[in-house]
């Protein structure tokens, strides 16, 4: 049996960070809307204010994160494999770009949640790296 060093791409160390980064990141968001729960008096298992739009803007994009990360990590980890430097550079781009969105909506005005599309231009190479990679199994190019 191969050692797992011996399958991968050794520039597959960088994906795995791109992983992590997003765990970071994720984690960061979930400390925010925990901070705003104290703040805006949330108690669980509410979801949402009645009273505080702000509130719900911290917790809507911790939330809309946790609803597309495990389609982007199934992407960056299965995109890494073929071409491991520009997923990894795409799961960078894209978890900076969820920074972008989350500082935006925390403003309050939920259209600056759009500071962070351009993650989807990431999110689209990936898509790309993962065709790549379904048609070289293929044999199909």
């Amino acid at each position: 049996m191969a050692a797992i060093t011996e399958i991968l791409p050794q520039e597959y160390g960088y994906v795995v960070l791109a992983v992590l980064f997003s765990w970071v990141v994720v984690n960061w968001m979930g400390f925010k809307v925990g901070g705003a729960r104290k703040k805006y008096s949330v108690k669980y298992p509410d979801m949402y204010s009645d009273k505080d739009p702000i509130f719900n803007c911290i917790q809507r994009a911790h939330q809309n994160t946790l609803e597309v990360l495990q389609f982007f990590l199934v992407l960056l980890l299965l995109g890494g494999l073929q071409h491991p430097r520009i997923s990894a550079i795409c799961g960078v781009v894209w978890v900076v770009s969820r920074i972008s969105y989350a500082l935006g909506y925390y403003t309050g005005d939920p259209a600056k949640r759009l500071n962070g599309a351009y993650g989807y231009f990431a999110l689209f190479t990936l898509i790309g790296c993962n065709i790549s990679l379904a048609l070289h199994l293929l044999n199909v190019v």
